[in-house]
């Protein structure tokens, strides 16, 4: 008889456990890059840090928890960890979702993400996937994206030093801008774009 397939195995701790700080998500997936890399659990080539985001900074997602009902949440922009697992599932980890932690990857891609068909074009999502060992070795953010024209802060930053890195520095102003970096879904759907990269990654 064969033997039934192993159980999943989260590659950072319960949610409860994780660094975490609302509005700060680039941060808080780099720091579940950061474990990950401490951990001998999963290769880190397996892992991607995802930015979603557009050229208008308005993106709609499902099952935030800033959410209300089956309304999306508009953010300027978002990131996700994603797991390209050696076993038929993939999984997403979005501290800021009311789902799974981590998130079978179809059951995100479906009611968290879901189709641009039905949304107006300005609101049609784009997205970024840096490997987690490059997005370890480049970002860095002074922060200063989340001031106001005053000096003052819209959102209080996490409680630990700025993120530094050495070597070419990648801030998460420079990650948004650069249309260029970004996979544009054009008339290709979010379910499509996850399933060409479920299966080719």
């Amino acid at each position: 008889m064969a033997r039934p397939a192993a159980a999943y195995e989260p590659a950072v701790p319960a949610r409860p456990a994780c660094a975490y700080t609302s509005c700060y998500c680039e941060e808080n997936v780099w720091k579940l890059c950061e474990y990950i890399r401490s951990q001998d659990q999963y290769p880190l080539e397996e892992f991607y840090a995802i930015f979603i985001s557009n050229d208008r900074r308005m993106i709609p997602l499902w099952k935030q928890k800033s959410g209300h009902g089956d309304e999306p949440v508009v953010w300027d922009y978002h990131v996700v960890l994603l797991h390209v697992s050696s076993r038929e599932q993939n999984f997403i980890y979005d501290l800021d979702t009311v789902l799974p932690f981590p998130c079978p990857f179809d059951m995100y891609s479906v009611e968290a993400f879901r189709l641009d068909d039905g949304l107006r074009p300005e609101f049609h999502r784009k997205i970024r996937m840096i490997r987690a060992d490059l997005y370890l070795k480049t970002f860095a953010s002074d922060r200063s994206h989340m001031k106001d024209a005053n000096g003052k802060w819209q959102k209080p930053p996490p409680s630990y030093p700025c993120i530094e890195t050495a070597g070419d520095v990648t801030a998460t102003s420079k990650l948004l801008t650069a249309a260029a970096v970004f996979v544009t879904l054009l008339e290709q759907s979010p379910l499509g774009f996850f399933a060409i990269y479920r299966t080719v990654l």
